[in-house]
């Protein structure tokens, strides 16, 4: 009930429609009563023998037929009411939580599967469409119907009436009972789907790994465990309603020859005719209708819910870095960097960083090298305020990044990383994706400066060919240069290169390498490098070992240190 409520309060911006609907739905229902009083009326007309049977029964006729088009009306008007309103709830809801996906720190995504966090998006968020458009709908025409044939019962004979509800109370037991018993259920179902969403989503991403190993078998063995898997959690849930279903309808039957058998004695004796009798037992059915799709609408609403609780799992998430409530906004730094006591860890058992301190001065170009694993991107994550350190703080131009806001802080920077991603859409809109306003001419200089322009032009449609997801149809070297460019472009005052000439061949690395050099003389540059013959010429070299940091100088400096880097760099060119 929370979770429906919740999704009623959420459709606020709705609720004039799903108000039209709600009449709509009660037109509709009354309407629909009036089908069995005519044929009581007719049935009562007749064996009475009276005058002007024709003309009686046109009038019942032309009620009836009214009542049947009002009904219709109704029913229409209610069907695409509600669903207007719930698929546009849908679509704010799904915008809602991709707008929430986006502002969650990269530990959130970390710990979720892309697969999973998709199918809440899209399949999870359309359970709502479900519960408004069809559940409650049909919980309001079973309660009017239920109610609504109840008064008629009675007025027809209380006797009989009284009678016909003996069987109400074991109706209730059993739906309850069920209700109670498949909640859990459709929950696990949910959780169930999720996986099964994610794993198929990871393995056509590894689709080039799967075959190049040869694990087609195995990883359609593993999809065919988890559809087994979601299979039997379904017909778990399927036992309960197919099992009590037949149930409630041999309890009902059974109301009803109930019913007959004491109408007859009652027609014997004089209190009832057989018209009351048609129409009684006419309305009858009506009267258990409701109680025996309440364990079908039990059912929907259960599965719904779950969908929809996994959609407010993620809303109500809370990200690890959030903006103070007075945030600033930060203005276009001169790129003065500190690390100040700053120590790091992604869990209880992987300390990354400990007591870092470092300045990185406007315009100087520093580089961080270290063995894998020693902690380099982490410096760049923590400088995008991807994540909070636990221990001391990040500054730019002498402010805690943590008192501006995410927005204007990575305004300021510029990254390019190792491993490059590339939206599905042209080259051109690639390049422009960190600025929108720039012009052809400033994009085709940045891609000049990346050493890009001269294969993009040989492309089918130059600028404005479309390179496929993730850049499928460009190779390695040239989305590096894609994503060298659009850094460029950006033209921000701090620029991160995480191996960011790592795929390139050894002459077009030269050349980006010089343009790259030429870039950074007008911004701070923070460099991530395994090779170390690209840093050379670096202002400072950083060295990671440890934790922490065990050396800093110029290459020269560091060499005749003779410690970590200069071992590093005797075991490269040895290589």
């Amino acid at each position: 009930m929370k979770t429906i409520l919740r999704v009623l309060k959420g459709a606020r911006r709705y609720h004039m429609l799903l108000i039209l609907g709600f009449l709509a739905i009660v037109v509709s229902t009354l309407a629909g009563l009036y089908t069995p009083w005519a044929l009581r009326e007719l049935t009562d007309l007749v064996i009475s023998g009276k005058d002007n049977v024709a003309g009686e029964a046109l009038h019942i006729g032309l009620l009836l037929l009214g009542a049947t088009a009002l009904q219709a009306l109704g029913s229409s008007a209610s069907g695409y009411l509600n669903h207007y309103g719930a698929l546009h709830y849908v679509a704010d809801l799904r915008t809602l939580l991709y707008g929430k996906m986006q502002h969650m720190s990269l530990r959130y995504f970390n710990k979720s599967r892309t697969g999973d966090l998709t199918g809440r998006v899209v399949n999870d968020a359309m359970e709502a469409e479900v519960l408004i458009a069809h559940v409650l709908p049909d919980f309001v025409v079973n309660i009017l119907t239920f109610a609504g044939v109840g008064i008629l019962l009675f007025t027809i004979n209380v006797k009989l009436a009284l009678v016909s509800i003996i069987m109400i109370p074991f109706l209730v037991a059993i739906t309850l009972w069920q209700s109670k018993k498949i909640a859990p259920v459709w929950k696990e179902n949910s959780k169930v789907r999720g996986e099964l969403s994610g794993t198929v989503q990871d393995n056509l991403s590894g689709i080039k790994e799967i075959q190049i190993f040869n694990r087609q078998d195995y990883e359609r063995e593993r999809i065919a465990r988890l559809s087994l898997r979601h299979t039997k959690a379904y017909l778990r849930a399927s036992f309960f309603f197919e099992t009590t279903y037949p149930l409630l309808a041999f309890i009902t039957a059974l109301g009803t020859v109930v019913v007959i058998i004491y109408g007859g004695k009652l027609v014997a004796v004089g209190e009832v005719t057989i018209a009351d009798i048609v129409g009684f037992v006419m309305y009858l059915g009506m009267f258990y209708t409701p109680v025996k799709t309440f364990s079908r609408l039990v059912e929907m609403a259960g599965e719904a819910s779950a969908g929809c609780r996994r959609v407010f799992e993620v809303l109500d998430e809370t990200s690890d870095v959030t903006e103070k409530r007075n945030a600033i906004t930060l203005p276009r730094v001169r790129g003065e960097i500190e690390f100040r006591n700053l120590s790091f860890a992604y869990n209880e058992e992987n300390q990354v960083l400990k007591d870092i301190n470092l300045k990185i001065l406007p315009g100087q170009t520093v580089a961080l090298v270290g063995t894998t694993g020693v902690g380099k991107t982490t410096f760049a994550s923590l400088l995008n305020r991807f994540y909070d350190p636990q221990e001391g703080a990040v500054l730019i131009d002498g402010i805690d990044i943590r008192e501006v806001t995410l927005a204007s802080l990575r305004n300021n920077i510029s990254m390019v990383l190792q491993d490059t991603f590339l939206f599905n859409g042209t080259v051109y809109d690639n390049l422009v994706y960190g600025w929108q306003d720039a012009d052809r001419a400033a994009v085709i200089g940045a891609a000049k400066a990346a050493k890009a322009h001269e294969f993009i032009e040989e492309l089918e449609d130059g600028y404005d060919t479309v390179i496929g997801e993730r850049g499928v149809r460009l190779s390695g070297g040239q989305k590096q240069r894609l994503s060298i460019a659009r850094a460029i472009l950006r033209n921000s005052p701090i620029l991160i290169l995480d191996e960011a000439t790592s795929a390139l061949d050894t002459k077009t690395e030269k050349d980006i390498q010089e343009a790259l050099d030429e870039i950074s003389r007008e911004r701070t540059t923070l460099v991530i490098a395994h090779r170390l013959s690209t840093i050379r010429s670096a202002d400072l070299i950083v060295v990671l070992d440890g934790n922490t940091i065990t050396e800093m100088g110029t290459h020269e400096e560091l060499i005749r240190l003779g410690r970590v880097y200069a071992r590093l760099h005797g075991k490269q060119e040895a290589s």
